[in-house]
């Protein structure tokens, strides 16, 4: 007969070796599976003690990582309680009618300990530490099944080393202890600490900077456990960069590096008969953060390109720094913030994985240009209710995703109007693109074309002023800056005026005839803009050799003059309806250039 015990459905050793892969993508994520659950649990201090041993590795003497331990003074557990927190797949808030903290899943505890240790031991009390009771998990006991059920908890001491390291022990408390390490890729004290204290600083940001927890990290020798090599808190790493008294290297560690772009925005989403509310929020670099010729390079600019992405929080507690949504190889994405905050109410929604370690189902938005497809006319409501009726879950989310390409495209354009700013570089005088452009118009002309603008020129010089003043004003200008300009360009007799401006279009560049004058806008949103007019306009003046520094002059000056004339073209139309075709031929010519030049951006 056969033994039955041979056919379990998922057998131990095979259960216990997925589950240690569970995926983790760091220790300092396994780390934080045990905080979360101190902070679910009321503590208000927190600490991470490390534990390490000297002794004989290839022939030298090196330290290396022994224990591991996370002491906190929140609520405690019964034995009950303990013995659940320790199985896979159980615990207090598996309900959804509980999905109001940080913590749900219940696999936090069992699957984060096993991912980086052999054993995880577990006190947990009640009425001060004396009265601490214990269990355990191992995982050699699992695969040889030696251990098939949590060890009822029973009362144990606290080993004194512990008892020396640790300054959280209070009334109640909990200590999680990770023995043979062996699966842990940092092998000393300094490099999980150090690796640790800027993730747990970002993850736990908001609890720290409003004093509901402190997080001390600290490390000894199990040797001499009275005095320790390490000891510090975990500061706030705000990759919004608008708190102060963070991670951040001075002169921005005391003050804000960035400030609030607009006001935060709010959705409702409705969901299992819910009310949900989710808000998004931006930020920008301040002009002082980019000053200077390389910013980036400064402290503060190395400690924000480790901060690129959307930040996913739940709960008040990040999930993920998604950079799914920032072009990575751009240096530039450093110096913008996006935060989304949902509650856990929406995780199976958002697609946030047992691990706490991401949101899938919305960073896959990050891949959708939602824009494109918007067409003929479609509303964003419209798409959601094709894609809720082909089964697609990330329906509900497409708002808030096209919210967020919007806004970090703006904030993008915002960075390079800084960036221009900033730079001390003097521009080529475009007014000899304008004039040649200018003097080939009045060749055509003599040649017999006939333009509408053309006919606007015959106007009275002041006439002709006040209408460009006007439009110019429109614009933002200032109507003395507007009138002196417009009175500029009118009495220099050129006809073109070259312009660059963030323009809501797929088109490259705008045509516009005011007063006689063809407007020609190049659109700082596109990116032939970035790859062609930018290229060839900021980097003139660092190429070494006086050769190509004129070649880029001709070769931009060039680029300039097409654009002028495609804008005489549309002007010499002899009809409304083929001018009409023109101006839509640009557009469409735009949308297909923005689709070729995307993967350059």
């Amino acid at each position: 007969m056969p033994n039955n015990n041979n056919f379990d459905i998922v057998p131990a050793h095979l259960a216990v070796k997925a589950m240690q892969d569970n995926g983790y993508k760091s220790p300092a994520y396994a780390v934080a599976e045990l905080i979360d659950n101190a902070i679910q649990a009321g503590a208000t201090s927190v600490e991470l003690l490390c534990v390490e041993k000297t002794g004989l590795v290839q022939e030298r003497q090196r330290s290396r990582i022994e224990n591991l331990a996370i002491l906190d003074n929140g609520s405690g557990m019964d034995a009950e309680t303990l013995r659940s927190a320790l199985q896979f797949g159980n615990g207090r808030y598996l309900d959804y009618d509980k999905h109001t903290g940080i913590g749900r899943f219940g696999m936090g505890l069992p699957c984060s300990s096993i991912s980086q240790a052999q054993q995880v031991e577990v006190w947990s009390w009640n009425d001060g530490p004396e009265s601490a009771i214990y269990s355990y998990l191992n995982v050699d006991e699992i695969s040889n099944g030696d251990l098939g059920k949590v060890p009822k908890p029973e009362q144990k001491a606290i080993p004194k080393l512990w008892r020396k390291t640790g300054k959280a022990f209070g009334q109640t408390g909990t200590l999680v202890v990770w023995s043979n390490m062996n699966r842990c890729v940092w092998r000393t004290s300094k490099t999980i600490i150090e690796n640790s204290a800027l993730l747990i600083g970002r993850i736990y940001r908001k609890y720290i900077a409003n004093g509901k927890v402190t997080i001390r990290m600290a490390a000894f020798d199990i040797a001499n456990p009275n005095e320790s090599q390490i000891d510090d808190f975990a500061l706030p790493n705000d990759p919004l960069y608008l708190m102060k008294n963070t991670s951040c290297p001075p002169p921005f560690k005391d003050d804000a590096m960035f400030e609030a772009w607009g006001s935060p925005r709010e959705f409702k989403i409705k969901y299992r008969g819910r009310e949900h509310t989710v808000k998004v929020s931006c930020s920008l670099a301040k002009k002082e953060a980019r000053d200077g010729d390389n910013a980036g390079s400064l402290p503060h600019g190395r400690h924000a390109e480790k901060n690129i992405g959307v930040s996913i929080v739940r709960a008040g507690r990040e999930l993920d720094l998604d950079p799914g949504w920032a072009i990575r190889y751009d240096p530039r994405e450093r110096w913008w913030g996006v935060e989304l905050d949902f509650p856990p109410g929406l995780d199976d929604l958002f697609g946030v994985t047992n691990n706490k370690q991401a949101a899938n189902i919305f960073s896959e938005l990050a891949k959708v240009e939602i824009d494109d497809l918007l067409t003929d006319g479609r509303t964003i409501h419209q798409l959601q209710d094709d894609w809720k009726e082909n089964g697609d879950p990330r329906g509900p989310l497409l708002e808030i995703a096209q919210v967020i390409q919007k806004q970090i495209k703006t904030l993008r354009g915002s960075i390079k109007e800084q960036q221009r700013g900033v730079r001390k570089k003097k521009r080529h005088d475009q007014t000899l693109v304008e004039e040649k452009a200018t003097n080939a118009t009045n060749e055509r002309k003599l040649e017999g074309h006939k333009g509408l603008s053309d006919v606007a020129e015959k106007l009275p010089d002041d006439q002709r002023i006040k209408e460009l003043a006007k439009d110019m004003a429109q614009d933002g200008a200032s109507p003395s800056e507007a009138s002196a300009k417009a009175a500029e360009i009118i009495n220099s007799g050129l006809k073109y005026e070259i312009l660059e401006a963030n323009i809501e279009s797929p088109a490259f560049f705008s045509v516009k005839q005011v007063a006689g004058i063809l407007k020609v806008t190049l659109n700082t949103s596109h990116p032939a803009y970035e790859n062609l007019v930018e290229v060839l306009e900021d980097d003139v003046e660092g190429v070494p050799s006086e050769e190509l520094r004129e070649r880029l002059q001709n070769a931009r000056d060039g680029l300039k003059l097409l654009l002028t004339a495609w804008a005489r073209y549309e002007d010499e139309q002899p009809d409304g309806i083929r001018r009409e075709r023109a101006q839509e031929a640009r557009t469409d010519w735009g949308r297909v250039a923005r689709t070729f030049l995307k993967d350059r951006q």
